[in-house]
């Protein structure tokens, strides 16, 4: 791995750690998990930027297969790689430490960190990083609504909505299909296996939010119709 890399990933975990810090100090009222929602919106919607800008064909954004990263394409991968690195340590420090969600960050670890010392799969790479990081925004704001005090209103379901629906079609929709891609194509067997990992945590992280949205809407079904019974008699 280069080294002007190696100081963007560096730079980048003091970055991503000192901006958590600083929401701690200005945000007192608010809970760790706020302000760590709050910091990975902010990579979110900076990593989605940068990956989209740094396509170099979008008549077909995964050409060449097995690619050398560009200058852009690695920067943007040493940026998301930090983030990755700050959050798995920052989330073992939560109350809410979950085995998937682990997981999710170790594969998504590995797999950028080898693209980045082998310098193969940056056209992959950076379509995997836009397709699982578009949904990620609307994730932490159903968790930023709850502390807000707006769990259960129309505003929050709105939220939960959106993000099912950005989730399946980015994940279930183009996920497969660049697993694929990165499978067939000539890329280390580590960047293979981590794509199959991947695509496994969204397949199981599907499932629940399917669960979840069904359990939603029925109940909001349910109590819809009851407010109509109590209204009629």
């Amino acid at each position: 791995m280069e080294e002007h890399i190696l100081r963007i990933i560096i730079l980048g975990i003091i970055s991503w750690a000192t901006a958590f810090q600083l929401l701690r100090k200005f945000l007192p009222k608010r809970s760790f998990e706020f302000c760590n929602r709050l910091v990975s919106t902010v990579h979110a919607t900076l990593a989605v930027t940068l990956a989209s800008l740094s396509v170099e064909d979008w008549t077909c954004p995964v050409c060449p297969p097995a690619s050398k990263p560009s200058p852009s394409q690695m920067q943007t991968l040493a940026v998301s790689l930090s983030y990755l690195i700050y959050d798995l340590i920052c989330c073992q420090f939560d109350k809410r430490v979950t085995i998937d969600n682990t997981i999710h960050h170790l594969v998504s670890i590995v797999g950028i960190g080898a693209g980045l010392a082998y310098g193969k799969c940056g056209s992959e790479l950076i379509a995997a990083l836009c397709i699982t990081e578009l949904s990620s925004p609307f994730l932490h704001l159903r968790e930023l609504l709850k502390e807000l005090g707006h769990g259960g209103t129309d505003l929050s379901l709105v939220a939960d909505i959106l993000f099912a629906a950005v989730f399946s079609f980015a994940r279930m929709g183009f996920g497969p299909c660049l697993t694929w891609v990165t499978l067939t194509a000539n890329n280390p067997l580590v960047i293979k296996a981590m794509a199959v990992g991947l695509q496994l945590v969204s397949a199981y992280w599907f499932y629940k939010i399917a669960r979840m949205m069904n359990y939603k809407l029925t109940k909001r079904v349910a109590s819809k119709n009851l407010v109509c019974t109590q209204k009629l008699n």
